[in-house]
């Protein structure tokens, strides 16, 4: 009998909708009151959290991060389920998956309609997270995401669509498997992501986005003093306009760790152009490339190394990994 973990946080998983159509937390989470036939699963639940995705901080994932390892390491759980609200969820999943090595599952899921709305869809998305958490192949996969029928691997999946139950996707990979009524089917195994054990989360690293006609306003705004590293959701394959790219010159003469991702929804990043403020002169002046990860994660995996005292070249060897 497998034995797994389920911990809720909060979101529309666990919320309700009144009779104006607003939807707020309850105070007692209805996924608890709910049945499942599991067969040989044994489920021990904690409302670790109660609090709506745009609430959660790196320090709540960080205690996500130890309350697993302390289940793996010395409470004998074969898995974890997480139920969280969907509009910070890939950013939790991707920070475990990055700070917890591969083993045992850790299925992240939540819902698009609360809990009485016309076709909830959370409580069968919680039953197909335990399914996956409890199947021997979702081992040695790393942090997945479950909603949908479809299981997608943190380190890619993103929500794509504002309120459609099938939001989550893997732009450029696709989703790892699926699942039907009585299989789980794995399509392929993704490589590993590169971990580092993080016991603190502080820094200031914000995300900015480029657009045409961008000067370097922004940047000259920042006050180098207050300021641990920058993430650029940059154009195309990982481009700036020429005034903005002259103010990443103040961040990196200062050693500031510049990240660049790029705004496009698919495809990948790296330094390819070489004209004034293209990617391949921004790579020769130091600025990272964090080429399969959008700018909420990079921002996650730039903490992450911070917090763990990377010096500037071993940050970018992590950053491009």
């Amino acid at each position: 009998m497998k034995k797994i973990l389920v911990l809720h946080t909060g979101g529309t998983i666990s919320m309700a909708e009144d009779e104006n159509g607003h939807v707020s937390p309850n105070n007692i989470n209805p996924m608890n009151a709910v049945t499942l036939q599991l067969g040989e699963v044994e489920l021990v639940t904690e409302d670790i959290f109660n609090l709506p995705s745009p609430h959660i901080t790196l320090t709540d994932m960080l205690v996500l991060k130890n309350r697993i390892k302390t289940a793996f390491v010395t409470e004998e759980f074969d898995g974890a389920v997480i139920t969280h609200g969907t509009d910070t969820l890939e950013e939790t999943a991707f920070f475990l998956d990055t700070t917890l090595s591969r083993g045992k599952p850790i299925v992240l899921t939540g819902a698009m309609r609360s809990s009485n709305e016309l076709g909830t869809d959370g409580i069968y998305n919680l039953l197909t997270a335990i399914r996956v958490a409890a199947d021997e192949n979702s081992y040695d996969r790393g942090v997945l995401v479950v909603m949908n029928d479809e299981i997608h691997s943190a380190r890619y999946v993103t929500k794509t669509h504002t309120t459609n139950v099938s939001t989550f996707q893997t732009p450029t990979h696709g989703p790892l498997g699926l699942l039907t009524k009585n299989k789980i089917i794995y399509f392929h195994k993704d490589s590993e992501n590169q971990h580092l054990e993080s016991h603190t989360v502080h820094g200031n690293v914000p995300i900015v986005k480029a657009f045409a006609g961008m000067t370097g306003q922004i940047l000259d705004l920042l006050d180098l003093e207050k300021l641990d590293g920058i993430v650029i959701e940059a154009l195309g394959a990982g481009n700036l306009p020429p005034i903005a790219s002259h103010s990443l010159q103040r961040l990196l003469k200062n050693n500031i760790p510049v990240v660049l991702v790029s705004r496009c929804f698919n495809g990948i990043a790296e330094p390819v152009y070489s004209y004034e403020g293209g990617g391949s002169q921004l790579h020769d002046a130091g600025v990272m490339f964090a080429d399969e990860v959008n700018s909420q994660k990079a921002r996650i995996k730039l903490i992450i190394g911070l917090n763990a005292g990377l010096t500037l070249e071993q940050l970018r060897d992590f950053m491009e990994n």
